[in-house]
């Protein structure tokens, strides 16, 4: 999170706004698509059933193409 310079409670802000998931490439884990600072995100995330948590493994901003 440093590195990408936001906190936990951006990202918990983050996951409250997100709009969209879709399973990842790796088994059991989630890509949830939300907005930061009108930028497109992308947050993995992995289930942890007997604990009842869901864990962030990342996150980052999508690059957009210039054309």
């Amino acid at each position: 999170m440093e590195k990408r310079d936001f906190t936990e409670i951006d990202l918990r802000r983050m996951m409250e706004y997100a709009t969209g998931y879709e399973r990842d490439i790796v088994e059991g884990r989630w890509v949830v698509e939300t907005r930061r600072n009108r930028a497109r995100w992308q947050i993995i995330v992995e289930p942890i059933p007997e604990k009842e948590i869901l864990e962030v493994v990342t996150a980052y901003e999508l690059w957009e193409k210039k054309k």
